[in-house]
């Protein structure tokens, strides 16, 4: 065993030794590993409440910008007819609709 850790044990020993700081020691093992709410699964669970809560404010908003998207294609019939032709690819009786897709390298 190297030198530097036999003198730490040699001067810990009579601490080591005290029945109350092994109680102590057992109790802060006890709670931060084998306790039903310990200190690994909180971290993981803040961790899990930050993920979620950006993810709800990502939907917020996309629920926002689409709220305004339908809002304007409710009212306003020219809106209407030029989302379903760019999305849906619709066209009038009389005419013919060219679908050019970029090729790329």
């Amino acid at each position: 065993m190297p030198e530097g850790i036999k003198r730490f044990f040699i001067k810990a020993w009579p601490w080591m030794k005290n029945k109350y700081v092994i109680v102590v020691t057992a109790f802060a093992v006890f709670f931060i590993f084998f306790n039903q709410y310990n200190m690994v699964d909180r971290m993981r669970m803040k961790s899990e409440i930050r993920q979620l809560e950006t993810d709800r404010d990502y939907y917020l908003e996309q629920i926002a910008r689409d709220s305004v998207r339908l809002h304007e294609l409710t009212t306003d019939k020219d809106n209407l007819e030029k989302y379903a032709r760019e999305q849906f690819l619709m066209k009038k009786d009389n005419e013919d609709v060219f679908v050019v897709i970029a090729e790329e390298d």
